[in-house]
């Protein structure tokens, strides 16, 4: 790759996007190294920006530091995984409260159904990950409260690592479809109720979702050993 005429703080940003990319998608594993010396090659720059790129993704949770191995991708325990699901769950309820008491906006509705009609058009699962954070975040910016926001912005990345390894398995996007289709009906018919309901049971899918796939990643491994 060409040298890119970006300053080093733009610079920095693009590589850590890149960076977050292969992990969403896997092509970075947890455990693995990354070597500053590669990315900067690619960029044609110096390792300044790679290092804050770096920093930057240690601070979100996608990297550690590990001492005399330097940064690797992060992994997540089991425990580590179901406590961000049963947080990202509380938050979304807790948004749904405020939305009770509150009503939501309707450019924010009108924004989460622009959000589903892009879903219905994806096929990869990392692009629809992306969408559905997109789309739940709708339910976070209708409660109108800035500490809701803030707390669920800092799951953003280790929830779009997580929520991707099971949106490629057959049948779960277009099952995520129906939910959030369900969920927007009632919204607009401003039976919040209903929807806490669908959106409680949604989201606890998808904790059980996560929890037979590494059931059956762990059998898999076993299997190997």
């Amino acid at each position: 790759m060409g040298r890119i005429d970006l300053s080093n703080n733009a610079l920095s940003n693009h590589i850590a996007e890149h960076i977050t990319e292969q992990i969403i998608t896997g092509q970075l594993q947890p455990g693995e190294k990354l070597i500053e010396s590669t990315y900067a090659d690619e960029y044609g720059t110096s390792r300044a920006p790679v290092r804050e790129a770096i920093f930057q993704l240690t601070v979100e949770g996608l990297v550690e530091r590990i001492p005399r191995k330097g940064a690797v991708v992060k992994g997540y325990s089991e425990s580590e995984i179901y406590d961000l699901l049963e947080i990202r769950t509380m938050l979304e309820d807790l948004a749904m409260k405020r939305i009770s008491e509150n009503g939501l906006d309707v450019n924010v509705l009108e924004e989460m159904e622009n959000n589903l009609q892009k879903m219905e058009e994806v096929v990869e699962a990392d692009q629809y990950t992306q969408l559905n954070h997109s789309f739940h975040m709708g339910l976070i910016d209708g409660s109108k409260s800035d500490v809701i926001k803030k707390m669920y912005s800092r799951l953003k990345l280790p929830l779009l690592r997580i929520q991707n390894l099971t949106f490629g398995e057959e049948g779960k996007i277009e099952k995520s479809i129906r939910e959030h289709t369900t969920l927007v009906k009632l919204l607009k018919e401003n039976n919040i109720q209903e929807a806490t309901t669908v959106l409680n049971q949604h989201n606890r899918d998808v904790i059980s979702n996560i929890k037979k796939f590494l059931f059956e990643s762990e059998a898999l491994k076993e299997k190997k050993a």
